[in-house]
C-alpha cells in the first residue's frame, strides 16, 4: 500500500502524483515510525511536556520511564492525539508520521488513531462478545474481507486464540483481567495499525498475565512499532530495545536500553535507575 493511501491526511491535502511517489520512497526508507519535534503539551497553565524531541524506531519496542507526573503518559497520548479528549489540553510542535505532521490543520484525528492504536492501563473491553470486541472496529472502518479469519488472526497475534476459541460468543467480561487486556490488544491489531501505544498495560495484572504480555511484545514488534509506558524499570529492561527517561516534563535522555541502564549519560538517569528518587 502506498503512503498516500496510508497517511492520515484527507484526500484534498494529498500531494501531486509525482510528489506522493517521492514522499513514499523517502518515508519507506526512514528508520523512524514517529518523530516528535519540539512538542509541548499543556493542561491549562500546567506544562506537562516540554520541547520533546524524540524519534521512535520502526519495529522496535521503546519504553518510556520516569516518576509519576513526569509527562511520559502525556507524551504517549500525544502520538495519536488522545490528549485532545481531555478538556483544557493543548499542543504545539510537530509529531511526524510518514513525514506528515499529525497536528497539521485538516488532519482527522480518527484517521491518525486508525494507524496509531492504543492499549490502556486498565482492560476496557466493550460490553459485547469476545468475537464482536475484535470485529467491531474493523466493521465500522469498512472492512470487507473474511471477518472470521480476521478475528482468529487477531486473537492469535495476541496469544489468546487457544484460550477463547470455544468462547467467542461469550461476554468479554467473563474473561480474566489478563485475558481482557490481550483481547484489547487483539482489538487494536485487528485494525492493522503500524504503531501500538501501550500505557502501563500490565500494571493492573498479576505476574502470570504480565509475563504473557511481555512475551507477546517480542512477537508483536515483528509486525508493529510499540511504545510502552511503564513504571517498572525491570519490565523496561526485559521488553524494550530503546528507553526514554523523562523527568518533570523534559526528556532527560534516550538510547539503547542496555546502554542507558548500564551507562547512563545523565546523573539524573542514574539516580532514578538506582532508586535514589522516583
Amino acid at each position: 500500500m502506498t503512503l498516500t493511501e496510508r497517511r492520515p491526511l484527507p484526500p484534498d491535502t494529498a500531494a501531486a502524483p509525482g510528489q506522493a511517489e517521492e514522499t513514499a520512497t523517502d518515508t519507506q526508507a526512514s528508520p523512524w515510525a514517529i518523530e516528535a519535534q519540539k512538542l509541548n503539551i499543556q493542561y491549562g497553565d500546567f506544562h506537562a511536556v516540554k520541547n520533546l524531541d524524540l524519534r521512535v524506531p520502526r519495529n522496535r519496542v521503546m519504553a518510556m520511564i520516569g516518576p509519576s507526573g513526569c509527562g511520559k503518559s502525556t507524551a504517549l497520548r500525544a502520538f495519536n492525539r488522545m490528549n485532545e479528549l481531555i478538556p483544557g489540553a493543548r499542543a504545539d510542535g510537530k509529531v511526524l508520521f510518514h513525514g506528515q505532521d499529525i497536528y497539521s490543520p485538516g488532519v482527522d484525528p480518527a484517521r491518525v488513531r486508525r494507524w496509531i492504536g492504543m492499549v490502556f492501563q486498565k482492560p476496557n473491553p466493550f460490553p459485547k462478545s469476545v468475537y464482536e470486541n475484535v470485529a467491531w472496529g474493523a466493521r465500522i472502518n469498512g472492512y470487507k474481507g473474511d471477518m472470521d479469519e480476521l478475528v482468529e488472526n487477531s486473537l492469535r497475534q495476541s496469544a489468546l486464540w487457544d484460550e477463547v476459541k470455544d468462547k467467542l460468543k461469550d461476554s468479554a467480561y467473563a474473561l480474566s483481567g489478563g485475558q481482557q487486556q490481550r483481547l484489547c490488544i487483539a482489538r487494536a491489531v485487528a485494525l492493522k495499525p503500524e504503531v501500538l501505544l501501550m500505557d502501563e498495560p500490565t500494571s493492573a495484572l498479576d505476574p502470570v498475565s504480565t509475563a504473557k504480555i511481555e512475551s507477546l511484545l517480542a512477537e508483536l514488534k515483528t509486525r508493529y512499532t510499540i511504545v510502552i509506558v511503564t513504571h517498572n524499570m525491570q519490565q523496561a529492561g526485559r521488553v524494550s530495545d530503546r528507553t526514554a527517561f523523562m523527568l518533570l516534563g523534559d526528556l532527560v535522555e534516550e538510547g539503547d536500553t542496555r546502554e542507558l541502564f548500564l551507562n547512563p549519560r545523565d546523573e539524573r538517569t542514574e539516580n532514578y535507575i538506582s532508586g535514589r528518587f522516583g
